[in-house]
């Protein structure tokens, strides 16, 4: 069994666990977020998962989440046999409801309505998983929930021991069920937000169905992480790349507090920092938390390695070539150092991870990920490689970091380096760096009526520098500089956002503050593009 693609840390073997067979949906993290925010831990597999593997996990329930393809075609993902054989409670949902009808004897067809969005659907039976659940109720006093539908084929025939748990007029079977063997289905989505009922539903299978306590939450998690990393690590040393970013923070704090001067951080500033932010890094952690942390100027070298290279994903790998080499560099003056720590965190494993069949699509490479080159004669060390951001966030507050850390918007481990498009100079870092200052300072200062600051109200802001230059006029005289766009989004999950209506006061403000403050920049543009179709990123 394969460590790194089977069961993500030791500390998963002292909980009830729930297993997500993912079948391709966009949303299957969501559905792993959703069980973990109910203080239970699950973990997310490709559906092609080894029965031995699925065997050895040992799961107190299994989830079928949703996917791209057609039941109906042949050679299609289906869900591993033993799923139907090891007594624990199953939920399928879109996808994963059609797989289990198809596969138990019920029968799945094309629709003739593509059923996409919003939905009001009837609960019937009074399931174990719907009872109760309603957001209103009709006239005639059936419960009536709203979800969400994406889904274009549809259950026409219920397997042998299987009731209608759920309808509407489009789509008949809406939900079903067979208590007897606690299998259940839902062809609407409950772990996206517009269903608005979704999260008691994933709630009322993991506890009430599957018998999942609440044992899944941060003080426990330092305890048990700690005792973890000091039985791995032993009394050897341990060195960490400290980017100054949420994810190598926490890790840092973690391994701090579990092995103390046994950790050796190295702060690498590599050029594509935003304004201040070695001074800051050195300054929270080795004053205020007492971490050894060596800082490395190693500016001019990436930006030399960096020199007229356009495409962002080069960009990137060369970045975290580089950040390896320094490592490397570094690890050699320290003797008893055995490990290297990395700040990896669940929502990376799985994507950079893919199925037997290797499927999935890349959309971009971390470089965090995928182990170290031989050379190196480090072992890994990744302690927060099960937890989510918002997790990772919660368990930098409880090891007393500062909350103007914890909640910084994300910042690329590529740094500006992708937030200048094309070539990559200092100059042109040195223009970003101040712009986004600025940016960042009247977000910050801006609050609404109930005192809440627009960096608070957005999930991600920044500024990119545009390869171009425009023509503009200041006090008499023509000038020829660079352009920059303002980017800032609002969303509860990164795969989707909407841009965030600033108000024009304060975008006005930062274009006036940019142009006058930083010579050089003489136009500042909005994105006010969506993901999708446009990335959170530029590059």
């Amino acid at each position: 069994m394969d460590p790194q693609s089977s069961f993500l840390y030791p500390i998963a073997m002292s909980h009830k666990k729930i297993l997500i067979l993912d079948f391709g949906s966009q949303y299957t993290q969501l559905i792993a977020r959703r069980v973990r925010e109910t203080n239970v831990y699950c973990e997310l597999h490709p559906w092609d998962m080894s029965e031995a593997d699925i065997r050895a996990m040992n799961p107190s329930g299994i989830i079928l989440s949703g996917g791209p393809n057609s039941v109906t075609e042949g050679d299609t993902p289906r869900a591993p046999q033993v799923v139907f054989e090891l007594g624990v409670p199953v939920l399928g949902i879109c996808y994963g409801m059609q797989t289990m009808a198809a596969q138990l004897g019920g029968a799945v067809e094309n629709g003739l309505v593509r059923e996409f969005g919003y939905a009001e659907i009837r609960a019937q039976g009074h399931s174990s998983l719907l009872k109760d659940i309603q957001d209103r109720v009709s006239d005639q006093g059936h419960g009536l929930i709203d979800v969400w539908m994406s889904h274009g084929d549809k259950v026409t025939a219920l397997p042998a021991g299987f009731s209608v748990i759920a309808s509407n007029p489009t789509t008949p079977i809406a939900g079903m069920a067979d208590e007897a063997r606690r299998f259940y289905a839902l062809q609407f989505h409950p772990e996206v937000t517009h269903t608005h009922q979704g999260t008691a539903m994933l709630a009322r299978f993991v506890h009430d169905i599957c018998g999942c306590g609440h044992d899944w939450n941060m003080p426990d998690y330092i305890s048990e992480a700690v005792e973890k990393i000091r039985a791995q690590v032993g009394g050897d040393e341990v060195i960490l790349g400290l980017s100054g970013g949420v994810d190598s923070s926490v890790a840092a704090a973690l391994l701090h507090r579990a092995i103390g001067t046994q950790l050796t951080c190295v702060f690498v500033d590599n050029g594509l920092l935003r304004l201040n932010e070695a001074e800051q890094v050195m300054e929270t952690f080795a004053q205020n938390l007492g971490v050894k942390v060596i800082h490395v100027d190693a500016s001019a070298e990436f930006l030399h390695h960096l020199a007229g290279v356009t495409d962002p994903e080069q960009k990137r790998k060369i970045i975290g070539r580089e950040f390896v080499e320094v490592f490397q560099r570094e690890s050699a003056k320290l003797s008893q150092a055995k490990w290297l720590a990395q700040g990896t965190i669940y929502p990376d494993v799985i994507e950079s991870a893919g199925g037997k069949n290797k499927k999935a699509h890349t959309i971009k490479s971390h470089h965090n990920v995928g182990g170290l080159p031989d050379t190196m004669h480090l072992k890994l060390l990744e302690p927060l490689r099960e937890l989510f951001k918002d997790e990772v966030r919660e368990l930098g507050v409880q090891l007393g970091l500062p909350p103007a850390m914890v909640y910084r918007h994300p910042f690329p481990g590529p740094g500006l380096g992708v937030r200048i498009l094309g070539e990559v100079k200092k100059e042109y870092a040195d223009l970003l760096r101040r712009a986004d200052a600025i940016f960042m300072e009247e977000l910050n200062a801006t609050v609404d009526e109930a005192g809440k600051s627009w960096y608070a109200k957005t999930s991600q802001a920044f500024v990119v520098f545009l390869p171009v230059k425009s023509v503009g006029v200041m006090g008499d005289g023509r000038t020829y500089e660079w352009v920059v766009s303002l980017r800032a989004v609002q969303t509860q999950d990164f795969m989707t956002a909407h841009w965030a209506h600033l108000p024009y006061e304060l975008l006005g403000r930062v274009s006036n503050r940019i142009i006058n403050e930083v010579r050089g920049i003489n136009r500042v543009v909005y994105d006010i593009s969506g993901k999708p179709p446009a990335t959170i990123e530029w590059e």
